[in-house]
C-alpha cells in the first residue's frame, strides 16, 4: 500500500516517537544518487536537521559512488565492481579520498545553511576509521574493511550538539587510505556508538523480491531470508553489502536497522515518526 503523508501530519503523529528517541543515537548513511539531485538532497538534510533539533543525536556517514565514478572517468580510470564492492588500486583509493572529501564539505555546508552546526570528520585528520586490507584481496588492492573505530571525535561532536559528517575512507597501519564500503562503515560506527538505529538511505524503496517491481517490496526480512535472496539473485549488486551491513549491525547490538528510499518525500520522517514506517526493516 502506498503511504502518502504530508509533513504536518507526520510531525503531529511523531510526538510520541520524538519523546522515545530523544537523546538516542541514529546513524544515517546518506549517499548514492540522492547526492546528485539537489531537491532530494535538501529534503533529506531538512529531515536530518529536524531530528537533530528534537534532541536525537544524528551521525551521518556518507558515500558517493556516482561522484567517485565520474571523477575516476575524468582521470582516465575505468571503474570495476565485484558483488557491489569497488575494485581499488592505490590511485583509485586516492581518487576516492578526493571525491569523498569534497562531498563531505558540501554536506557540512548545506547543513550549516539550514541553520545547524555540523563538522567534517575525515580519518586522515581525525583517525576515526582504522582500516585493514580486505581479506583475500590481492597485493596492491586498497579496498579495505574496518579494523577499529575511534568514537571520541564523534562523541565530542554529539556532546556539543554538532552533527558529525563522516567520510568512509579509512587509514591503514601503513598510513595509506583504504576505500571502505560506506554501508559497512556505517554499521561499524553504529555498533561502536551503541546506536538505537542504523538507517541506510538509498534510491529504491527497500529490498524487493523482484527488483524491477516495487510492489514486491519486503517490509521485513530476516538474516536467513536475505541469504536465500542473495543466492537466488533477488538481492544483487550494491544491495548485497547493504543487506549484509544491516545484519552485521544487528549482531553488534544496534537496536533497529532499516533500508529506505531517500527519493520519497519525507521518507526519513515517515520511518522514524510514524507507525506505518517505510522501506525494509531487517531483523534477526
Amino acid at each position: 500500500m502506498e503511504i502518502i503523508l504530508d509533513k504536518k501530519s507526520i510531525l503531529a503523529k511523531g510526538r510520541v516517537y520524538i519523546k522515545k528517541f530523544k537523546g538516542k543515537i541514529f546513524v544515517i548513511k546518506y549517499g548514492g544518487s540522492n547526492l546528485d539531485d539537489e531537491h532530494i538532497s535538501n529534503s533529506i538534510l531538512e529531515g536530518i536537521v529536524y531530528l537533530h533539533q528534537q534532541g536525537i543525536k544524528v551521525v551521518i556517514i556518507h558515500g558517493g559512488a556516482n561522484i567517485i565514478t565520474r571523477l575516476m572517468q575524468q582521470k582516465g580510470k575505468t571503474p570495476e565492481f565485484i558483488e557491489g564492492f569497488r575494485v581499488t588500486d592505490e590511485e583509485t583509493a586516492n581518487i576516492v579520498g578526493e571525491a569523498l572529501t569534497g562531498i563531505n564539505a558540501d554536506i557540512v555546508d548545506k547543513l550549516t545553511r539550514l541553520g545547524t552546526e555540523a563538522v567534517s570528520i575525515i580519518s586522515k585528520e581525525h583517525g576515526v576509521i582504522r582500516a585493514k586490507r580486505r581479506e583475500n584481496s590481492l597485493e596492491g588492492d586498497f579496498a579495505g574493511d574496518v579494523d577499529s573505530i575511534n568514537t571520541k571525535p564523534i562523541e565530542d561532536s554529539l556532546k556539543k550538539e554538532i552533527i558529525p559528517v563522516i567520510s568512509p575512507v579509512g587509514i591503514g597501519q601503513d598510513d595509506k587510505p583504504y576505500n571502505i564500503n560506506a554501508d559497512f562503515a556505517g554499521a561499524e560506527i553504529a555498533i561502536a556508538l551503541r546506536a538505537e538505529k542504523l538507517i541506510l538511505l538509498t534510491n529504491v524503496k527497500g529490498i524487493m523480491r523482484d527488483h524491477i517491481n516495487e510492489k514486491s517490496l519486503m517490509p521485513t526480512l530476516t538474516e536467513k531470508e536475505i541469504e536465500e535472496m542473495i543466492k537466488a539473485g533477488s538481492i544483487s549488486s550494491g544491495m548485497i553489502p547493504k543487506a549484509r551491513a544491516c545484519i552485521k549491525a544487528l549482531f553488534g547490538g544496534v537496536g533497529k536497522v532499516h533500508i529506505i528510499s531517500g527519493r520519497i518525500k519525507h521518507s526519513l520522517l515517515i520511518e522514524v515518526l510514524t507507525d506505518e514506517g517505510i522501506g525494509t526493516e531487517i531483523i534477526l
